[in-house]
């Protein structure tokens, strides 16, 4: 059923806007026949924005020099945080879907953003020789509760299937955190409350990473909510 996947209509959102504002991407370049195969920009997307835009003070203290999107989509979100740090960072994107890593390029065209997509699982394509050096990291990961068979496609239900409590894809991400952040960097996730913040905070501790609740919103049925994730050792 439609109200059990991943995002539901634009129209339905309830907008936020506090503080600083940046454009919203251009995505008039996308067709139907492309959101056939990509997961169109919906209330998930626009909240991991909006929270991206909260954080805009914090996020170019870091002076960023290379920002990662894994599982990108249509690539509005890594487009937007380009509009934020301007052509001072490189910004890459992951996608498992060829059509999607096709779609964030051209985003990245439209928007006058140089945005390089990699066609890999998470981000396996890139260590070693990313490891430790990603400033900022965003995943709005696959998190609706499904059968675990409906997980691991590489087609578009691959952008919401997220198996046993919405946490299967994301469980195998978590590992690589640690690899790819940098000192001083930032990881942004995107979940529902299925997924069930308070293991994913246990988690995560474990493994050197404090967590910040940025934002949370409620869209239809889904409880969204952005979380944000910095080395112990580093303030905010």
């Amino acid at each position: 059923p439609d109200h059990l996947r991943k995002g539901r209509d634009i129209q339905d959102m309830e907008w936020v806007n506090m503080g600083e504002t940046f454009p919203t991407p251009d995505l008039s370049h996308l067709t139907a026949e492309d959101y056939e195969h990509v997961y169109e920009p919906a209330e998930d997307t626009f909240l991991l924005m909006d929270a991206l835009e909260k954080d805009a003070d914090f996020i170019r203290t870091i002076h960023p020099s290379i920002c990662l999107e894994v599982g990108c989509g249509s690539g509005a979100v890594i487009t937007f945080l380009a509009s934020i740090l301007g052509s001072r960072s490189y910004y890459l994107c992951t996608d498992i879907n060829p059509r999607a890593a096709q779609c964030a390029g051209r985003t990245g065209h439209q928007n006058n953003v140089l945005v390089q997509p990699v066609l890999t699982d998470f981000a396996s394509a890139l260590l070693p020789r990313l490891q430790n050096k990603v400033d900022v990291m965003i995943f709005n990961p696959p998190y609706v509760v499904t059968p675990p068979e409906e997980v691991g496609s590489s087609g578009i239900e691959a952008s919401w299937a997220g198996g046993v409590k919405g946490r299967e894809v994301m469980d195998r991400f978590f590992p690589l955190v640690p690899k790819l952040l940098s000192d001083k960097g930032v990881f942004y996730l995107v979940t529902i409350e299925q997924n069930n913040a308070e293991e994913i905070e246990h988690q995560m501790t474990t493994a050197g990473f404090t967590m910040e609740k940025v934002m949370s919103r409620r869209a239809g049925p889904e409880k969204l909510a952005i979380l944000r994730f910095c080395h112990c050792s580093r303030t905010t």
